[in-house]
């Protein structure tokens, strides 16, 4: 139960359409969050690698929009409402709502994903105590994978906590659905900078954005339930 909401559930914001159970949505839409310290227009490397899964969905007829979280006014807390005035949070939390995949895209610092990341997380917990016209929690029967880079490892740790989260949210993970690069332990270069693994790192991608696509299709098809009471 979330703390915000002692009654435990609380209905969809009003003006965010529910969806229809066996009815899929064409075209299909994908969020990613950009989660990199760096804000625009400064290039980022996790933009870089994760281009690599939105143009595998956008050749499937996919609608993709990008948020770089860091660019935006993204308060502390954990609720979908606006904490001040002029929290950009609400319009991201739209966004959410009307996706059926999200990517989370992080660098690696400190073997953690990064402080912007954590904040988004923090936002969605809010997303645990919604549902729709049907009862079901918002975040169902949409799909969530991950991208991270970084010039240390620790890739493994970030996309666990991250997919952690999102599963406990209510995002359905499918198999597979994450790539990753970095150049193992110490400094090094960045993944725009050079190094090996690329090609790896893009197939990987390639294929995450399949599984999500897939899964995403099944579910819209053949969608979850409202949790049994």
């Amino acid at each position: 139960m979330d703390p915000g909401y002692p009654d435990g559930a609380r209905k969809r914001p009003a003006g965010v359409a529910g969806r229809t159970r066996g009815v899929p949505h064409d075209p299909m839409k994908a969020l990613v969050i950009n989660c990199t310290l760096k804000k625009s227009p400064e290039p980022s490397n996790t933009e870089a690698l994760f281009r690599t899964v939105t143009e595998q969905l956008e050749r499937e007829g996919v609608e993709t929009d990008v948020v770089r979280a860091v660019d935006l006014d993204i308060a502390p807390g954990v609720v979908s409402e606006a904490v001040h005035e002029g929290d950009d949070w609400p319009s991201v939390h739209e966004k959410l709502l009307a996706a059926e995949i999200l990517v989370i895209a992080s660098p690696t610092w400190l073997g953690q994903p990064s402080s912007v990341a954590k904040r988004v997380l923090e936002r969605m917990d809010a997303m645990l105590s919604e549902t729709d016209d049907e009862g079901r929690p918002v975040s169902y029967n949409r799909v969530a994978g991950v991208v991270v880079t970084g010039n240390e490892d620790g890739a493994h740790h970030v996309i666990s906590e991250i997919t952690g989260g999102l599963q406990d949210i209510g995002y359905t993970i499918p198999g597979q659905a994450w790539t990753y690069w970095n150049q193992g332990p110490g400094p090094g270069p960045s993944f725009l900078e050079g190094g090996r693994g690329h090609d790896w790192s893009r197939s990987t991608g390639r294929a995450m954005a399949a599984n999500l696509l897939g899964v995403a299709r099944a579910l819209a098809a053949h969608p979850l339930g409202p949790p049994p009471q």
